[in-house]
């Protein structure tokens, strides 16, 4: 299965992720939905954020340049939120999924859809 396919059937297609994209943990882009551009600054300081959380707990996650305040940062992952619409970031060997949601989806079902995936790719080696 193609990257782009992880996007589009088992994130976006999930309909608990309005935008998703896939990035190597060099924050290079392996696949995106349409209409959503994770700069590769914005990738380099997301993923360094599973490291050191700090600096996204102090200046907030920024994705296809919109603010998320950070509400959960480990080792694993990254949860922002704005309003009623929010981010999901999840670390696996190879790579991380980032997923956004909007209004219309309960944060945790998006979370559920995005951690599943991560689990797959991580027993899958990636």
């Amino acid at each position: 299965m193609s990257w782009q396919s992880y996007v589009d059937n088992n994130l976006v297609g999930s309909k608990h992720c309005s935008k998703a994209a896939i990035h190597g943990l060099d924050g290079g882009k392996w696949a995106t939905s349409p209409g959503f551009t994770v700069s590769p600054t914005e990738a380099k300081t997301l993923i360094g954020g599973f490291k050191d959380p700090s600096g996204l707990r102090a200046s907030g996650i920024h994705l296809s340049g919109t603010k998320y305040l950070c509400i959960r940062a480990d080792d694993r992952s990254i949860y922002g939120k704005k309003g009623a619409t929010g981010s999901v970031a999840v670390k696996t060997g190879k790579c991380v999924l980032v997923a956004l949601y909007d209004e219309s989806t309960q944060p945790g079902q998006c979370a559920t859809v995005v951690e599943k995936l991560a689990d797959y790719l991580i027993e899958n080696g990636y």
